[in-house]
């Protein structure tokens, strides 16, 4: 297995829509290996392929406590939504940066998993959460564009101060 380098905000990359998966093969089955070992190692708890620069229409996500309740999304889709819920929403991809997002409270989803069977569940809370913001990220669409344009400026130049921050040398002794 390897980790995947994460692409950050504002990279044009991020933005590329995803295209549906047609063949599970044993390549498909190693990236979602390497999404799992990227995702648990940047301590996240969802992760698109877009952001590992895959443009394939495929997600992981643990959203439990003790890291035990791994789920894979291939050509998700959600057949249903009711409800409306506000939560604070992180990404790996924007680092540092935390803001309220309104997403539905339940949602159906039908998917396949890493095997080519398909699926359907039911989610509320956290997962159904967490697996629209990563759905979003198949669709090119990131938590920050739910942020007015002045927001999104400021989570900008955030970013590009924390990049110029961790790029200074060291000090020498």
């Amino acid at each position: 297995m390897a980790t995947l380098e994460i692409l950050e905000f504002p990279d044009p990359r991020l933005r590329t829509v995803a295209k549906p998966v047609t063949d599970f093969t044993s390549e498909l089955k190693q990236l979602v290996k390497d999404m799992i070992e990227t995702m648990y190692a940047a301590n996240g708890i969802g992760l698109a392929a877009t952001q590992v620069n895959v443009h394939q229409q495929l997600l992981v996500l643990d959203v439990s406590d003790s890291r035990d309740q791994l789920r894979v999304y291939i050509n998700p889709e959600i057949l249903e939504s009711s409800g409306s819920q506000n939560c604070e929403e992180g990404c790996l991809s924007v680092p540092g940066i935390y803001a309220d997002v309104q997403r539905a409270e339940h949602i159906r989803v039908r998917a396949f998993d890493a095997e080519g069977k398909v699926f359907e569940e039911s989610l509320e809370g956290m997962h159904a959460i967490c697996l629209q913001h990563e759905m979003d990220h198949l669709q090119g669409k990131l938590f920050v564009d739910y942020l007015s344009p002045l927001k999104r400026q400021m989570v900008r130049k955030k970013l590009e101060k924390q990049k110029k921050a961790d790029k200074r040398p060291a000090a020498v002794l």
